[in-house]
């Protein structure tokens, strides 16, 4: 190889570490949050890129896939229901969920996709996932174990630190220039934590005992049906994020990967590394916006620097000080965050349902957006052959039926 092949190697290494460094707030945030180990995260975002991208060889789009904050409340709540390997188990199905939706564009093309999932239906879901877990941001903001039974920090003090980690978080979205603008995660937690560090919150032990080198904590699924259609339909929500991620990096690149590889190809490589990182113990994934973002900063459209993200992504996954360092980021620090990062998701709903210009004064649109929110965030459950229906994915599937029987045309109200 010429000495030019090894300089446009180590460019690209370094740029893929550099993407990998911009991912990794959002990659080990979902984890930590929903008790699963983050070195098992770094590993299954690493193999889900590669897989992604073999699945796509023909015409491989610059993305890199991680944990998808969609799953943070289906997951908290199944690992609290049927434990980290049933919750798994459900992961596994909701991979094939993209599996199906490429099937169905394979056979229909890609508008069968828009009809089934059109805005009045995505918009609400994805507000709902960040409404049922804002509790949970709030109790960690003040302190508390997510369920609001433990205080770990005491309250002034963990208010001093969610409100710094927050802030901070938000002037670098705001006023960050380059890269900066792009990791207002790791802002925030860095900020949050210099602050815990000079007001004695945090414990090294983590880090003390954890080996430098070991194999991440890799877990089997367990296959549970309740698991499994409680969060099979969560996967709509980040299905309609990935067409949306892969029409954000056609732009960015000048070139249509909606038309080659083509979503088929797309979602079911999205797919199959979805339930890939779940046969591993691992979140699933989903394209990430952030690296797109940074792909549109540096201009780096070469598909193998994603490669070179991934590989070092693997590598991480075996340094064990990285797993001790993260569990010692106090409770208020990520409580901070999520308060940001929940009403963020549920804004990315209402702003679908704007820019559908989906109209409010027709109540056919009115009675859908109302009933998916309230039996989602509402707790309504049913019960079907002893199986329970309930939260994000009741509701996904009330506004998908809904859709699909209420009778079109101009039902307006008064508002």
């Amino acid at each position: 190889m010429e000495a030019t092949d090894y300089r446009l190697r180590l460019k690209e290494s370094v740029v893929g570490l550099q993407f990998l460094f911009v991912a990794f707030g959002a990659l080990v945030l979902v984890p930590i949050l929903t008790g699963l180990n983050p070195n098992v995260a770094l590993f299954t975002a690493g193999i889900g890129t590669l897989i992604f991208q073999f699945i796509n060889r023909e015409k491989v789009p610059p993305v890199f896939l991680a944990s998808s904050f969609a799953f943070i409340a289906p997951i908290i709540a199944g690992v609290q229901q049927w434990g980290i390997e049933g919750t798994m188990g459900g992961l596994v199905a909701a991979g094939f969920f993209y599996v199906i939706l490429s099937l169905v564009v394979r056979l229909r093309g890609d508008g069968f996709i828009h009809r089934l999932l059109p805005p009045i239906v995505v918009g609400p879901v994805i507000m709902t996932i960040g409404l049922i877990l804002s509790p949970v941001a709030v109790n960690m903001a003040l302190g508390k174990t997510g369920d609001g039974a433990i205080v770990l920090v005491e309250e002034d003090i963990a208010l001093i630190l969610s409100m710094l980690s927050l802030s901070a978080a938000v002037l670098a979205a705001l006023l960050g220039r380059g890269f900066l603008r792009l990791l207002p995660i790791l802002c925030g937690i860095a900020v949050g934590y210099v602050a815990a560090l000079f007001l004695g919150v945090v414990n090294f032990n983590p880090i003390l005992e954890a080996p430098w080198v070991a194999v991440p904590a890799f877990s089997a699924p367990v296959w549970n049906w309740e698991a499994v259609i409680f969060l099979f339909p969560i996967a709509i929500a980040p299905a309609v994020e990935h067409i949306g991620d892969m029409l954000a990096i056609s732009n960015v690149t000048g070139k249509n990967y909606l038309e080659k590889p083509g979503l088929k190809n797309t979602l079911l490589g999205d797919g199959i590394a979805t339930s890939a990182a779940a046969l591993l113990g691992g979140p699933p994934n989903t394209t990430y916006s952030e690296v797109t973002g940074a792909v549109t900063l540096t201009k780096a459209y070469n598909p193998a620097i994603m490669t070179w993200a991934a590989i070092f992504a693997i590598m991480a996954a075996f340094i064990g000080k990285i797993g001790g360092f993260l569990q010692t980021i106090p409770t208020p620090v990520m409580g901070g965050i999520l308060l940001i990062l929940f009403g963020i998701i549920t804004s990315v709903g209402i702003g679908t349902l704007v820019k559908a210009k989906v109209d409010f004064g027709n109540s056919r649109n009115m009675i859908i957006v109302s009933l998916i929110l309230i039996f989602a965030i509402g707790g309504m459950t049913f019960q079907i052959g002893g199986v329970g229906f309930s939260g994000i994915g009741l509701g996904a599937i009330v506004g998908i039926a809904l859709n699909l029987i209420l009778p079109k045309g101009r039902h307006d109200i008064d508002l």
